[in-house]
């Protein structure tokens, strides 16, 4: 008997069995961004892999229902060949290894890795084809549909599907160790995914570091304050910080003839007020929308707790923003082995990721936190320790503490010392 016929339609249908298999890894292991690129550049196919993956209900169950047909033919084939060949038990026994071992390798592992690899360009060649196939078996897909609505009236889906904002940051964090995208490029993602959960407090310049001044200082005064702190705006106030009742501007200030010749309380912008838990994303709305620049932020009683700058916001998505006024600080300066000079106006997850520590702090910043932990206004000379670090207070400033000197206790092999400690300025607004 010629067994040309079996062998052919066999090698027929494990081909077909490795395009199915490469066309379902290929679809799901996809990059959509990198396809939608090319559909916007004119490239036919990717716009038809694009419209495939739209349904991708209807796009799996044409692959499943061709990849079983071909492996379930393979196997009848191969099983009335070595049947007729070796007899019933000896046949059915072979045909069963051989054809497992084949469909394995041919027709699912191999296809499968590399399609792996090559995922955009596959499903732009196998689309054309599995475009045919669901047409011809649109019957066949239309009973599937039936069959999963039917079932899914007993299978609640409460997940919306949507990506919560740990898988974002997640997939930033895939995306850059793939080196897609950079450690720059990295940092300001996950700064715009993590902008909308601050809010005001979280950033806000301290009432201690405003430089602010009343309504009735003397214009000199004023024009030395400007000279000083090189600010290009400054609060002013009526008898106490409380009471914040404009913004004096420089160029408002300072004319072409010189010092202005008005009155302050002509001179001087309206405040803007927030609380201290507005989103920082919609303050700088708000911003853009009254063309502000500073943003006063109130605590729980009505009083000042701080201001907040536009810069402030900016710098919160691409890091520090320095002009040639700043006074740059380093926030942590190694003094000694193991020993450290750090600024208590950081902050404290760059604080904790920089000594690879783990804290559970109310504090945004490194003083307040020291505050907690002394739990009473610290002094210059107090100490503690925390974990594997000695911690002592050796400046303070207005009863709180400016600088301490951190002794690490055991080396951490240096995890941790690698990422930028964000350095910071000392200033109220500009």
């Amino acid at each position: 008997m010629n067994y040309t016929v079996y062998i052919i339609a066999m090698i027929a249908c494990v081909i077909g069995s490795a395009y199915f298999s490469a066309t379902e890894t290929a679809f799901s292991s996809l990059n959509r961004t990198k396809i939608k690129t090319l559909a916007e550049n004119g490239n036919k196919r990717a716009r038809l892999v694009l419209k495939l993956s739209a349904n991708y209900d209807r796009l799996i169950s044409t692959i499943l229902i061709g990849n079983n047909i071909v492996n379930i033919a393979v196997a009848s084939l191969g099983t009335v060949m070595f049947v007729q060949l070796y007899g019933q038990d000896i046949g059915a026994t072979l045909s069963t290894v051989i054809i497992t071992i084949v469909v394995l390798i041919f027709g699912e592992v191999s296809p499968k890795s590399l399609a792996k690899d090559f995922p955009e360009k596959f499903a732009m060649f196998s689309a054309p084809l599995i475009q045919f196939l669901i047409w011809i078996l649109s019957p066949l897909n239309f009973l599937f549909w039936l069959l999963k609505k039917f079932l899914s009236l007993f299978v609640k889906n409460k997940d919306s599907g949507k990506l919560s904002q740990e898988e974002l940051l997640m997939f930033v964090e895939e995306v850059q160790e793939d080196g897609t995208i950079d450690t720059n490029e990295g940092h300001l993602l996950r700064n715009a995914i993590e902008f909308c959960d601050l809010k005001a407090e979280d950033i806000l310049t301290h009432r201690v570091d405003i430089e602010a001044l009343p309504l009735s200082t003397p214009k000199a005064d004023i024009a030395r304050l400007f000279e000083t702190t090189k600010f290009s705006r400054l609060l002013v106030y009526k008898e106490d910080i409380d009471h914040i009742v404009g913004v004096l501007h420089l160029k408002d200030f300072f004319g072409a003839h010189g010092i202005t010749t008005q009155p302050l309380e002509d001179v001087i912008t309206p405040p803007l007020f927030i609380h201290r838990t507005e989103k920082i994303s919609d303050l700088l709305r708000t911003l853009q929308t009254t063309k502000s620049h500073i943003a006063v932020v109130l605590d729980e009683y009505g009083g000042t707790l701080g201001i907040v700058t536009m810069e402030d916001i900016l710098e919160e998505l691409v890091g520090d923003i320095w002009d040639e006024h700043d006074d740059v600080l380093e926030d942590i300066k190694a003094i000694g082995d193991n020993t450290y000079r750090v600024n208590c106006d950081m902050n404290m997850d760059d604080f904790c990721r920089y000594f690879d520590i783990d804290v559970t702090s109310k504090s945004s910043t490194l003083n307040g936190w020291i505050s907690e932990q002394l739990d009473k206004i610290p002094a210059q000379g107090d100490k503690y320790s925390f974990l594997n670090l000695n911690i002592k207070v050796t400046d303070t400033d207005a009863h709180r503490p400016t600088f301490v000197e951190v002794e690490q206790m055991q080396s951490t092999d240096g995890e941790g010392k690698g990422i930028n400690v964000t350095a910071t300025k000392h200033e109220a607004s500009k």
